[in-house]
């Protein structure tokens, strides 16, 4: 076929991509919004703030602006906070390599602890989900040398670069094998020669850098003598092939290793090398290493013990371990443990010279921060209370506080917090009570600065410098004020948040956006947006960016539309409400997304119970997909994107971690999975993924396609040619998606009151 989507429905494909004609333009500023203006354009572009870095070595931050005699160029700014000083500490004309005629473009950046030494990341390249491989330049600012590092090696073939703790010399993976150079001689030492398309030293594989966050596998000791890191072997993993269709004359053949549930993962395990080269010391660890995870790992305040994170198959252990570099012999310092499972902990920092430290921990059943002993003797409550910190911000020992996200009162707002480290009083707030939304926080190593950034549903973000713990704004350093006049000149109502009982003592947040003109007396439609699953959460105070225009677009042309966080979801409402979903992803969640609409449409007559829609991405996609063929006497329409269709086709650590294993839970993956009742399928179905997605496999895509032809269900298919997950590579491609959206929500939900 010419095209590669096809439209398996009763609808003339003409009559769907053309009945809705080109949308008007309205001019810039004009209240309607279309999908030019969101997609096309940077009319609405977001405005944050740049690459920051706190320096160790004094009272001040770097960041990057626009140089005056080059726009294209990026100069290194220093600020002093207290002052507000600015100097240009590295001009862009001085990261002009020899030969050439134009600066460095600058994806990232690091200082020598001396302040003395810049490291340049350029060049990058994508592995995975992020940009990891690259080239790497060290300028010395004592004379303003420029070098490349690798010794001339291929370009784009370096990863994870980073100065020794003294600043002269650089570590790094190349073809998943450790190096350091001397940045005085440059000489190289390969630390590791074992590495190979099996052996991974110093980075990880798919699995490990999807679902544990890890990319960066190699730490500094801290007097700088040794390099400890993860291994992987994914020797006996299975291949799973990726296709190629439009690249080359002939299909070319993409393999991933990739643990599907129940499948074989990697074996890991932790060594340490010296920095001058040698043999590599490994931990000694019990029990089969390809049914455990490293899940964490840096050394324990000290260049004799490295601790680490291991956790087993199901996940529902994390023994937090010190592991000797002399004797190689490894001892347990804690052991958390829950009945569904523990969480990765990044809450760990050392305290009184490495006796204790910070731990975040379920154990009463909220998610609270703890004081443990390295020698497991002492172990003490600092934020007791029934509510949940969301994250571990800073420790200011110095000071005696710990600053913490959480928001007792209100799950989908975000706040800083404060507590004693001795554990003597009770959690301040520290933003300041007249402020709502949301509030992220980027703390300087002494924890007396602080990048602000506030924003709400309707409001683009604002980043300001505040000094702590007053919280006296500064200066600030992005206000988006453009932006902001452009979002309050939209024709729009202000977002509703709410609470819906869908049981007894059961409720669920969500928001609702309505027509500008809305009138209660009249019925519309309502379209849900969803995504459902532990990962991720929907009901947030919190500026949405271009998703959140297309949904006032679609408010504007005369819908409502709606998200209901269920139980499970990522929210800070204890223990229980998040992990009452284990072995039942996609069961209770869908249940309750189904209980909440049955509510909503019984509490507000304003919604038209014959004209409702869901829509949704990944875990989203999955629970639209569940919605429409559990519930088909509520939804008319749903619209699934980059979907798990059946749970058996995705990764070990996710899918294992919610479900268990297959095996002990069979019946769970079965009534979990959409694909198990496609054929109760009655409204209206698009389906769309990329055919390159490396996440979540076009597998699942075909595999549904094929359980819908077999009972005869007729529906609409969009495949992208060789798109990831956020199926956004290729010119036009996002715009050409949510024109898709928009037509096929418009022609088969259709907008507007319902007409009496």
């Amino acid at each position: 076929m010419k095209r590669l989507f096809v439209f398996i429905s009763f609808l003339p494909i003409f009559l769907l991509l053309f009945s809705c004609a080109s949308q008007p333009k309205p001019e810039e500023h004009s209240p309607l919004l279309n999908l030019e203006r969101i997609f096309s354009s940077k009319e609405f572009t977001t405005e944050r703030l740049g690459a920051t870095r706190w320096l160790n070595n004094r009272n001040a931050f770097t960041v990057l602006e626009s140089s005056e005699s080059n726009s294209d160029a990026k100069d290194v700014v220093l600020y002093d906070p207290e002052t507000g000083v600015r100097e240009i500490l590295v001009p862009a004309s001085q990261l002009i390599p020899p030969g050439q005629s134009k600066p460095l473009s600058i994806d990232s950046y690091d200082w020598s602890s001396d302040g003395k030494k810049l490291l340049v990341f350029t060049n990058t390249k994508r592995v995975w989900r992020q940009n990891t491989r690259g080239d790497y330049w060290i300028l010395d600012l004592d004379y303003w040398g420029l070098h490349k590092l690798g010794g001339g090696t291929e370009p784009s073939t370096l990863m994870f670069a980073k100065f020794s703790p003294e600043g002269n010399r650089v570590g790094y993976v190349h073809k998943n094998n450790i190096y350091v150079e001397d940045l005085k001689d440059h000489r190289i030492e390969q630390l590791t020669k074992d590495g190979s398309q099996t052996i991974i030293n110093g980075t990880f594989d798919w699995v490990y850098e999807e679902e544990l966050s890890l990319r960066d596998g190699y730490r500094w000791s801290p007097d700088g003598k040794w390099i400890a890191y993860w291994q992987l072997n994914t020797e006996g993993v299975k291949t799973f092939y990726l296709i190629n269709n439009t690249d080359s004359l002939y299909p070319r053949l993409i393999p991933i290793q990739y643990p599907k549930v129940g499948e074989i993962n990697s074996s890991s395990r932790i060594g340490v090398v010296s920095a001058e080269g040698g043999e590599t010391r490994w931990l000694e660890l019990p029990g089969n290493p390809r049914n455990h995870y490293i899940a964490r790992m840096d050394w324990a305040n000290n260049s004799r013990d490295v601790c680490f994170q291991r956790l087993n198959r199901l996940q529902n252990t994390n023994w937090v371990m010190l592991g000797d570099i002399q004797t190689r012999e490894v001892r347990t310092i804690l052991t958390e443990q829950d009945d569904a499972w523990v969480d990765v902990n990044n809450g760990l920092h050392w305290l009184d010279k490495g006796r204790h430290f910070t731990w975040i921990s379920e154990r009463d059943g909220w998610r609270h921060i703890y004081i443990a002993s390295r020698d497991w003797k002492q172990f003490g409550l600092l934020t007791p209370g029934e509510y949940d910190i969301v994250s571990l911000e800073s420790v200011d020992e110095e000071g005696g506080w710990v600053y913490f996200t959480a928001s007792p009162d209100n799950p989908t707002q975000r706040y800083l917090y404060r507590v004693p480290l001795d554990g003597s009083g009770q959690a301040e707030r520290v933003t300041p009570s007249n402020q709502s939304g949301t509030h992220s926080y980027r703390i300087s190593p002494d924890s007396r600065w602080a990048f602000h950034t506030f924003s709400a549903f309707d409001e683009p973000p604002v980043t300001t410098l505040v000094s702590l713990p007053e919280h006296e704004a500064v200066r600030t350093l992005v206000d988006n004020s453009g932006l902001r006049k452009k979002i309050k000149a939209l024709k729009r109502l202000p977002v509703e948040f709410f609470r819906v009982e869908i049981e007894k003592g059961v409720k669920l947040d969500g928001w609702c956006m309505k027509p500008a003109d809305f009138d209660p007396g009249k019925r519309y439609p309502l379209l849900f947006f969803v995504y459902g699953e532990p990962a991720g959460t929907t009901v947030v105070d919190r500026w949405g960016g271009k998703r959140y225009l297309w949904h006032l677009m679609l408010c504007q042309q005369g819908y409502l539309v709606m998200s209901v966080d269920n139980r499970g979801t990522r929210v800070p409402r204890g223990r229980e409400w998040r992990k009452s979903i284990y072995r039942q992803i996609g069961i209770l969640a869908s249940a309750d997304q189904a209980a909440a609409t049955r509510a909503i449409i019984k509490r507000w007559p304003y919604v038209d119970s014959s004209r409702i829609g869901i829509w949704g991405w990944s875990a989203g996609g999955s629970m639209s997909l569940n919605a429409i063929f559990r519930y088909p006497e509520l939804y008319q329409t749903a619209m699934a994107i980059a979907f798990v269709s059946d749970q058996r086709y995705y990764d070990t650590i996710y899918q294992e971690r919610y479900m268990g294993l297959p095996d002990d839970n069979d019946g769970g993956f079965k009534k979990g999975s959409p694909i198990t009742f496609a054929h109760q399928l009655e409204g209206n179905l698009l389906v769309v993924h990329g055919t390159g997605d490396d996440n979540v496999h076009y597998q699942n895509f075909e595999a549904l396609v094929n359980e819908l032809i077999k009972h005869n269900k007729q529906f609409t298919m969009m495949s992208y040619p060789n798109r990831t997950h956020g199926i956004k590579e290729g010119k036009n491609t996002t715009r050409h998606l949510y024109e898709l959206l928009t037509r096929y929500l418009k022609e088969n939900l259709p907008p507007g009151p319902a007409s009496e």
